[in-house]
């Protein structure tokens, strides 16, 4: 029988380390957020921002975030379910609903910083899906610059969360990305050419609008069964570039959160009576002596 080397010896277990636990769970690229986060040591402690896209069944987040030493710290966020402020009604979690969540981030934080008036984006509608960068005004601050924070969601042509990316570039935030545009729809491997068109029409939610319309046309059954929740909310598909025209309008015309008004804590009805303390409790048996004592006289 051949000789077999054991490696992983009584030693070896001793000076095992587990990994982080944010890295057990699968939550945390730590080889990507050590390249995110890390900061020269000239920089004198200022902060490195992320823009940070997490996406879940039903809603779409994007953050603009810091890493300190202790933990990252929130400049500001945005979440596609406010969208329904702005007029959206329906179709929270799609690429048009992740473009807008981008522009309401953008908007708002350069609001709290006080820059919204200098850098005001891509204004025009028509140039909508081109691309474009802030450029730096002479004599003025420099655009708000961040990094495009991805997580562990794939990076494949058309993800949502170049989406958002692509929202916080147009309302007026400087975020690297490649010239190509190879992140978005209309992008063609084989030409190696892209069609600023598609995008443009991703962003309004002319994709959506176009199975719509065809599955309108083919099974008018199956229609009003899988947009049932559209329907309901009375939109048809010519009303989705409309809708979200509007709701861009809407986001660059106040893009600040303001915050729900919480009820009340409600006063509850006791009805256990509350535990004395030492001093009540020696009240309450003077108070019975002296009751006691007025009986006994009473009966002389």
């Amino acid at each position: 029988m051949p000789y077999i080397k054991v490696v992983k010896t009584k030693s070896y277990f001793k000076r095992f380390q587990v990994q982080f636990k944010r890295r057990r769970e699968g939550k945390t690229d730590y080889y990507a957020r050590k390249r995110l986060t890390y900061q020269d040591k000239n920089k004198y402690n200022s902060p490195k921002y992320r823009l940070v896209v997490r996406k879940t069944n039903k809603d779409i987040i994007s953050q603009i975030a810091y890493a300190t030493v202790k933990c990252d710290r929130i400049l500001s966020a945005a979440y596609s379910h406010e969208l329904t402020k702005y007029g959206v009604k329906i179709g929270l979690n799609n690429y048009a609903a992740a473009y807008a969540t981008g522009l309401l981030l953008a908007r708002r934080v350069l609001t709290k910083l006080g820059m919204n008036d200098k850098y005001e984006g891509m204004m025009k509608k028509e140039n909508i899906g081109r691309y474009f960068t802030v450029e730096e005004k002479e004599g003025e601050r420099r655009p708000f610059y961040v990094i495009l924070d991805v997580g562990l969601n794939r990076t494949t042509t058309g993800a949502k969360i170049f989406a958002v990316m692509k929202g916080a570039a147009d309302g007026g935030i400087n975020i690297p990305h490649s010239k190509t545009m190879k992140q978005f729809p209309g992008y063609n491997k084989e030409s190696g050419k892209f069609d600023a068109r598609v995008l443009r029409k991703h962003i309004f939610g002319g994709h959506i609008v176009d199975y719509m319309k065809k599955l309108r046309e083919v099974d008018e059954e199956a229609y009003r069964r899988q947009f049932a929740d559209y329907l309901k909310a009375g939109v048809e598909p010519e009303h989705l570039e409309p809708m979200w025209t509007k709701a861009h309008e809407l986001i660059r015309k106040d893009p600040i959160y303001v915050p729900t008004q919480k009820p009340e804590k409600p006063v509850h009805k006791r009805y256990k009576p509350r535990k004395k303390n030492l001093k009540q409790r020696k009240d309450r048996i003077k108070q019975k002596l002296e009751a006691l004592q007025k009986a006994a006289v009473t009966a002389v």
